[in-house]
């Protein structure tokens, strides 16, 4: 069972009672817990959030509905279809470091107009409108879908305030990395990760990588393992599902904006085994920072408590990963680091309608394994 331990070299996930922060007298204690998970770990389980357990039961019963649909009423709404990167996607059709992830997903976001127009970077036109299968076919679904994306995007709003709390700033330290809600999107997805049958070698459900944002708050949607944290050591850690708990993890943008004071801890999916009779159900939530932000602008640089950086300092440096680094934020918009992500993790999406990232990240054309394990076949 998870402990709620200090340690500079994790071996466990914290986990934090969200409603501690609600009242003064025990604010402080969940504020020292979120500290040395910001600092020491960047991951954590969440209980007691604001988002409704009705409105999480309801995701989690239209999953198997949605996955189970007909495939070609599945591949009407692909994401081949949408350059803001939002639908389906088969089982093989994400690369994470250029390996195939063994996962077959929906990529949906909060209601949003594209504001691009000829003439504007075109990282402008990576936030749009999602697809959703017809309502006569899964009834329910986008209003469900969108009901959780709403809570998830308040408790996101709120969590980053308290973040700012917990390393000693004031409330509003990190409102400069963001737009008014009406020009804000933020990324959900439906992930179901199949048994892996015995001719697939790979177990890689999703490979090691950081996230790209702010904050993550994933829903572990079924009792499957499977997600996995390393630590400083570079140990795989275990991060099982706990009922009525989100996990949380830090992204790229953070640790960038903090000077590595929060960690963006790598981490990876292993895929069932063969053995297993049922898939494992995840929905992650991604809070997006603004597209025109520039987390390297001098003015964007925010100073720390002594104490907060002696913390860092004190906690040493992580092995070496072979994760996608996003390293673009050092000279790039926050928008363009988005969209570079997009098109390396979904080529055919980029040759479609990014042509010039697509030649400049995959010269050669398709990867032949991409085009090959699209349409592996696994246990569901």
């Amino acid at each position: 069972m998870p402990d709620t331990t200090t340690t500079k070299d994790f071996t466990s996930i914290p986990v934090i009672d969200f409603s501690l922060s609600t009242s003064p007298e025990t604010k402080p204690f969940f504020l020292s817990q979120l500290q040395n998970a910001l600092i020491n770990v960047g991951f954590l389980y969440l209980s007691n959030s604001t988002v409704e357990g009705k409105v999480v039961d309801e995701v989690k019963r239209y999953l198997p509905k949605f996955f189970g649909l007909p495939q070609e009423e599945k591949d009407k709404i692909q994401m081949g279809n949408s350059p803001h990167y939002m639908g389906y996607n088969r089982l093989g059709a994400e690369l994470t470091k250029g390996e195939t992830d063994f996962r077959e997903q929906f990529d949906f976001s909060t209601p949003h107009v594209s504001r691009w127009k000829p003439g504007d970077p075109d990282f402008y036109n990576i936030w749009g409108p999602s697809q959703y299968p017809n309502e006569r076919i899964l009834p329910g679904f986008q209003n469900a879908l969108e009901t959780y994306l709403a809570q998830a995007w308040d408790l996101v709003k709120e969590l980053i305030q308290l973040v700012a709390e917990a390393l000693g700033l004031p409330r509003d330290a990190f409102s400069r990395f963001f737009d008014s809600d009406d020009k804000m999107s933020c990324l959900g997805k439906l992930v179901r990760y199949p048994p892996v049958t015995q001719d697939i070698k790979s177990s890689q459900g999703v490979g090691p990588h950081f996230d790209q944002g702010f904050l993550t708050i994933l829903l572990q949607a079924s009792d499957h393992p499977g997600l996995q944290a390393q630590n400083l050591s570079g140990e795989w850690i275990d991060i099982p599902p706990i009922a009525g708990t989100f996990v949380v993890n830090f992204g790229r943008g953070l640790e960038f904006v903090t000077d590595g004071i929060i960690r963006a801890t790598c981490h990876r999916v292993i895929s069932p085994p063969s053995t297993s009779n049922t898939p494992r159900y995840s929905v992650p939530f991604f809070q997006n920072i603004s597209l025109d932000a520039r987390l390297s602008d001098p003015r964007n640089k925010i100073e720390f408590p002594d104490e907060i950086i002696q913390l860092r300092d004190a906690r040493g440096k992580l092995v070496d990963t072979d994760a996608v680094n996003f390293t673009e934020f050092a000279t790039e918009p926050s928008g363009k680091v988005l969209l570079i992500g997009r098109a390396k993790s979904h080529p055919n999406v980029a040759e479609r309608y990014y042509p010039h990232l697509f030649e400049r990240y995959f010269p050669n054309g398709l990867p032949d394994h991409f085009k090959k394990n699209a349409e592996i076949q696994v246990l569901s």
